[in-house]
């Protein structure tokens, strides 16, 4: 894979990482920050696969699917927290 690749697959990662950090402080809502993890966590999986293709390690590969498991069953739990306390109130 061309370094010029993971590159742009590592900077970009990045933006989105400093981009879903911001969206986490800045809320407003709780529904904001859960889909901002989530995003958090797709660029970890992104530098892991850029990991992976810059090392020629599968190792990186297996990190990355776990990530992806974690963060899929996190924002499953997050939302269910989220929903059974909209009928509360406000947030």
């Amino acid at each position: 894979m061309s370094s010029l690749a993971v590159t742009a697959l590592v900077v970009t990662a990045l933006l989105a990482a400093l981009l879903a950090t911001w969206r986490i402080l800045a809320g407003p809502t709780h529904a904001d920050r859960i889909v901002a993890l989530d995003i958090f966590l797709a660029a970890a999986v992104a530098l892991a696969v850029a990991a992976s293709l810059a090392t020629g390690r599968t190792v990186f590969l297996d990190v990355a699917i776990g990530l992806a498991l974690v963060g899929f069953v996190a924002t499953i739990g997050w939302a269910r927290v989220v929903e059974s306390r909209a009928g509360e109130g406000p947030q």
